[in-house]
C-alpha cells in the first residue's frame, strides 16, 4: 500500500475506536453513522479545521507541522507507539530521512561476545524485519524449529509463524503472538518504508497468510521492550519466560533480546531442562560433551 493510504487507515482506524463520551465531547441523541469520532470532532479537539483535517487524513501528512501532529495524536489518544507511527509515515510522506540509519552487514566481533557472554540466559539480535541475526547457545535451543538445519545461520519469526506448519504450535498464545508479530512489522514499516526486503516479506505474507492479512490491516502498532512470552518446544514442553529486548546504539535498527526466569520458579526449572537439552543436542552435532557455542551471523 502506499504511504498516502497507510496514513488514511492508520488515522480512520484510530479515530473509529475513540467514542465522543471518551474524548469528553458531549453525547447527543440519535443514530451516529460512524463508530467512533467524527473527522469535525477530531478537528476541534485537535485545533485545526475541518478542511485541514480532511485533509490530513487522505494521506497529506507532508507539510504537517510536529505540533499540529502532536495535537492530532492527542485528539486520538494515541500511545507512544502510536504517536511515534504518526511521526514516521509524516516523514515518509514528505521522503525525509527516517529516524535512524539501519546497520549494514556482519555483526561486530564485540556484539557477538556480548551474545554469547549470556550462558545462562536465551538471547538473539534481530532486526526490525524480525530476522534473527545470531542467537546464543540456548536462544538457537528455545528457536530450534526455525533451525531445523544446525548449519542454518539466520531465519525470521515472522514467515515461520505464519508460512510454517509447525509455526501455530511453537506459540501457544495465538492470537497475542499474531497481534505482536504484525505490529512490529508495522511499526517497522513505517520506520522504513522503502526497505525493499521489508516490504517483500510484507507482500509474501499478506499474500499467503489470510491471518496475517486481517491483522495488517488493523495497523496496530506497538513498542516491544519487556513482558511475558511462552513457547511451547518440541522437545522441552510449555516454557513461559520474562524477556527485556534492549535496542542496541550502535547498530541502528537492531535489538537483543535476552529471556530470563527468577530462580526457585516453575519457569527457572524448565529454563534449567532447555539447558540440558541444548547440552545434550551439541554433543551430538559437535561430537564433545561440551564447548563453545557456534556464532551464528547474518
Amino acid at each position: 500500500m502506499s504511504t498516502e493510504g497507510d496514513i488514511r487507515e492508520f488515522l480512520a482506524t484510530r479515530r473509529a475506536r475513540i467514542t465522543p463520551q471518551q474524548a469528553g465531547l458531549p453525547a447527543y441523541g440519535g443514530n451516529r453513522r460512524v463508530p467512533g469520532l467524527r473527522r469535525e470532532e477530531v478537528a476541534m479537539l485537535a485545533g485545526v479545521s475541518i478542511d485541514y483535517y480532511i485533509r490530513l487524513e487522505r494521506g497529506r501528512l507532508a507539510g504537517a507541522s510536529e505540533e499540529v501532529l502532536d495535537a492530532v495524536a492527542n485528539a486520538l489518544q494515541l500511545d507512544d507507539a502510536e504517536r511515534a507511527h504518526l511521526h514516521d509515515l509524516a516523514r515518509a510522506a514528505a521522503k525525509r530521512p527516517t529516524r535512524r540509519t539501519r546497520a549494514r552487514g556482519p555483526l561486530p566481533d564485540s556484539v557477538l561476545r556480548v551474545l554469547h557472554s549470556m550462558t545462562d540466559s536465551p538471547a538473539f539480535i534481530r532486526n526490525g524485519r524480525l530476522d534473527i541475526l545470531a542467537a546464543n547457545r540456548l536462544g538457537r535451543a528455545l528457536y530450534s524449529p526455525l533451525f531445523p538445519d544446525p548449519a542454518t545461520a539466520t531465519a525470521n519469526i515472522a514467515r515461520f509463524q505464519f508460512l510454517d506448519p509447525d509455526g501455530r504450535d511453537f506459540f501457544p498464545d495465538w492470537d497475542q503472538s499474531v497481534n505482536t508479530t504484525v505490529a512490529l512489522l508495522r511499526t517497522e514499516a513505517g520506520r522504513a518504508p522503502h526497505d525493499r526486503d521489508l516490504t517483500g516479506l510484507i507482500g509474501e505474507l499478506v499474500t499467503r497468510s489470510e491471518e496475517f492479512r486481517t491483522a495488517w490491516a488493523k495497523h496496530n502498532v506497538r513498542l516491544h521492550h519487556t513482558g511475558r512470552k511462552s513457547f511451547r518446544h518440541p522437545a522441552v514442553g510449555v516454557l513461559t519466560f520474562d524477556f527485556d529486548a534492549m535496542e542496541l546504539p550502535a547498530q541502528p535498527g537492531l535489538t537483543l533480546t535476552a529471556y530470563t526466569a527468577a530462580p526457585g520458579t516453575p519457569e527457572h526449572d524448565a529454563l534449567r531442562l532447555l539447558a540440558s537439552w541444548a547440552a545434550t543436542e551439541n554433543a551430538e552435532h559437535t561430537g564433545h560433551p561440551s564447548g563453545p557455542a557456534a556464532r551464528s551471523r547474518p
